[in-house]
């Protein structure tokens, strides 16, 4: 089976499908028009973010029979037109789950105490002591927007910390854990003080939006670490210039790169340029996923 990887994968998830008898080409960094040139002689594509498989992809592999994305969701892939086509997509949900959690949660500490903000100052030569006076996690409420695999390790980690959770998820409504408390959309925006979103990418557009920004508690902070263009970019500019959000953190964007300036520029937005699956532990286990989904397909 041949494969074409077009996006950066550990050395030893290439090795390993290589050893296994795959014929691997790692050809990252293609433009659009390079990949339809190329895509017709692959049986198998594996991509993370950056190669987008639309239709013209999908109608330009004639011999393509699985997409493997390494990560959480699908959303770089036309599904439709692969199914219309034949062609299997799979991803690997579960390895990048606790290195995006823990992004989550760093991002929600940054907030609270400006960690950003009094960096940039102290390195400034500043000592602005009683300009950075935070506020702590503990008996906070943390709204989470998606209470799958991230969302639940992301709730593991606030209960540890002493805030109380809030959940909610258009296709889940119980889970086991006793210390998550399944809400509806408009209580769980209503009531908490911290609000952390991690669900795909939906072509209904924003799950927050102005309705929903005028119904928090002033104060509240956003966190976003799922798909850019969940959260209104504009919506959350409003709010965050009527002092309804007092801080966000934002790892995705509607655009990315973003040049959302206004948004960038806010003193009260901490940024970071789509990392959530970028540790070494999340890479690892990504490209040992991927590759034992190809390595298993190319049995069948």
């Amino acid at each position: 089976m041949r494969v074409l990887v077009c996006d950066s994968v550990s050395a030893t998830a290439l090795a390993k499908m290589r050893q296994a008898g795959l014929d691997v080409d790692e050809k990252t960094g293609m433009a659009p028009e390079e990949l339809l040139a190329v895509v017709g002689d692959y049986d198998a594509m594996v991509v993370r973010s950056a190669t987008k498989v639309k239709k013209d992809v999908i109608q330009a592999a004639k011999n393509l029979k699985v997409v493997v994305r390494g990560g959480v969701g699908v959303d770089n892939i036309d599904v439709e037109a692969a199914k219309a086509a034949g062609v299997e997509v799979k991803n690997t949900p579960a390895a990048s789950s606790a290195s995006v959690a823990e992004l989550a949660i760093g991002l929600m500490f940054a907030c609270a105490r400006q960690i950003p903000q009094a960096t940039a100052s102290t390195k400034e030569h500043k000592w602005e002591k009683k300009r950075f006076s935070g506020t702590e996690l503990l008996g906070k409420t943390l709204g989470i927007i998606g209470i799958g695999r991230i969302g639940r390790e992301v709730a593991k980690r606030a209960h540890a910390l002493g805030m109380t959770v809030l959940a909610f998820d258009a296709f889940i409504t119980k889970v086991d854990d006793p210390n998550i408390k399944m809400v509806s959309m408009d209580e769980l925006v209503s009531n908490a003080d911290y609000i952390t979103l991690h669900i795909p990418a939906s072509k209904d557009g924003a799950i927050l939006g102005e309705k929903q920004f005028g119904m928090m508690k002033k104060g509240v902070t956003i966190i976003n670490a799922a798909r850019g263009g969940v959260v209104c970019e504009k919506a959350l500019l409003a709010a965050l210039e009527n002092g309804t959000v007092k801080a966000a953190a934002l790892d995705v964007f509607e655009k990315e790169p973003t040049e959302n300036w206004p948004l960038i520029d806010h003193p009260n937005v901490i940024l970071t340029p789509h990392i959530g699956a970028a540790t070494k532990e999340a890479q690892d286990r990504i490209g040992e996923e991927l590759a034992d989904i190809l390595i298993a397909w190319s049995r069948k």
